[in-house]
């Protein structure tokens, strides 16, 4: 099963310097439900149930790297926009920052309970990125954002046909 879609990735680029789309991107980047996140979780899966079901596992990892990928190019936007890309979650209207914590994922070890929780996270994480698409007013970070949601929701679909089978 592919886990990300054959569409090349937008080169990494913005408009112009702006702090509050970097703070916007650092909710994806390392929030609660962030690409940060789902790459440890979907890692800790892997590692979980590596030995109990190898179709999860492979197709877990495979996911886990894409997510990585996305973390990549959102920590290149986020430096580009002018800050750095700290584990961080930035919000000017609360006017402080919260570090990312390994809280953040959640420790299941039955695979029912695994997708369950991925497609929660997934649904979640197309949302967020469909709200900050709507907010940011930059062509190269919408690109971005619409070719990383497609990845989102084709994990989605993936998790979804997984739990379908165990049912």
């Amino acid at each position: 099963m592919k886990v990300k879609l054959d569409i090349p990735y937008p080169e990494v680029k913005v408009e112009e310097k702006n702090p509050y789309y970097a703070d916007l991107l650092s909710q994806d980047y390392a929030g609660d439900v962030s690409e940060l996140t789902a790459s440890l979780l979907y890692s800790y899966q892997h590692f979980e149930i590596f030995k109990e079901n190898e179709e999860f596992s492979k197709i877990i990892e495979e996911i886990s790297i894409v997510e990585m990928k996305h973390l990549e190019m959102l920590g290149k936007t986020i430096k580009l926009l002018g800050k750095s890309p700290v584990y961080k979650t930035c919000e000017s209207s609360r006017g402080d920052c919260v570090m990312w914590s390994s809280n953040n994922v959640i420790y299941d070890n039955d695979m029912r309970d695994m997708l369950k929780t991925n497609i929660r996270a997934e649904k979640m994480a197309i949302k967020n990125y469909e709200h900050h698409r709507k907010l940011i007013d930059d062509k190269y970070i919408k690109e971005m954002l619409s070719r990383i949601i497609l990845d989102e929701k084709r994990h989605l679909e993936l998790f979804e046909t997984l739990l379908e089978k165990l049912c």
